[in-house]
């Protein structure tokens, strides 16, 4: 028995449109409407914050949110920020402290998700991280940057921003130091960032406390992701795979290891690695 479909007659057509949607769908998803305003830490000029102010597009309605939880002291970290943007815009500035019990509220992380600009503190960044990882404020955060918000963060609110997040301990060694006295492979202690960027990982106060063995090492370790070391007094803007310099000092730029070598007590030797320095209004692309 032959059993005969018909098809109407704008199948193809009602095929291909589902089809494109879906794409179309899925470079949505990819490429967030909103923006990362990434601060390597130190004094955070009026200038600077101005350009914050401006790239994030506040209108009458918005409001501003900081998360401190990465500071031992957020009440502190919530007030300065608050004394100086309260001088440079008319909109309201929140704070919400999240912790393991309010973490879920559902009417905290709705308005966080609201926010239109997103600002997270200095302190410890795996301090933030233990707060925030695998809960609803992540994925308000997320939201809001799909859905065209800025994220802004300095220091360990910078150092979140990626998707390897650098903790800023060793494994080799017992004592936290400010810096790497040496490059060495698997001494780089990583965890789980924000992921706001998935393609990166991010070094905050660089040049200031000359942290490129940090940052070599991490490119051993990760040697497919760009290494990006922001000064202090100075920021990245991230807008999909664009990223503009503002502040200033200087962005340190690494990627492409080549010929890594892996020697005894864990020393390593690269044949190859290139390295690019920016400034203020300098453009570079992240692949």
């Amino acid at each position: 028995m032959k059993i005969t479909v018909l098809l109407p007659k704008n199948y193809f057509k009602i095929i291909l449109i589902f089809v494109l949607f879906l794409f179309s769908t899925s470079i949505q998803a990819q490429n967030p409407k909103g923006k990362l305003f990434i601060i390597g830490g130190g004094n955070r000029s009026d200038a600077l914050m101005t350009q914050l102010i401006s790239i994030s597009d506040l209108e009458k309605k918005d409001f501003v949110v900081v998360l401190p939880m990465s500071s031992e002291e957020p009440d502190s970290a919530y007030i300065y920020f608050k004394e100086q943007f309260q001088k440079l815009t008319p909109h309201p500035i929140i704070m919400m402290n999240f912790d393991k019990n309010t973490a879920n509220n559902k009417t905290l992380t709705d308005s966080l998700q609201k926010a239109k600009l997103i600002f997270i503190s200095g302190g410890d960044q795996t301090r933030f991280m233990n707060v925030v990882y695998n809960t609803p404020i992540y994925t308000a955060i997320h939201k809001a940057y799909q859905n065209g918000s800025t994220i802004a963060g300095t220091s360990a609110g910078a150092a979140v921003m990626s998707e390897k997040m650098i903790t800023g301990n060793q494994k080799l060694e017992k004592e936290y130091s400010g810096t790497f006295d040496n490059i060495r492979y698997d001494n780089l202690e990583t965890t789980e960032g924000l992921g706001l960027i998935t393609n990166a990982i991010i070094d905050q106060h660089f040049l200031k406390r000359s942290r490129y063995n940090r940052l070599i090492s991490a490119m051993v370790e990760f040697p497919n992701l760009t290494g990006i070391g922001i000064d202090e007094s100075t920021a990245i803007i991230v807008h999909n795979n664009e990223i503009e310099v503002a502040g200033e000092s200087e962005v340190i730029v690494l990627k492409n290891p080549k010929g890594v070598q892996k020697t005894k007590n864990n020393l390593i030797s690269i044949k190859g690695l290139d390295m690019s320095i920016y400034n203020a209004g300098q453009k570079f692309k992240v692949k």
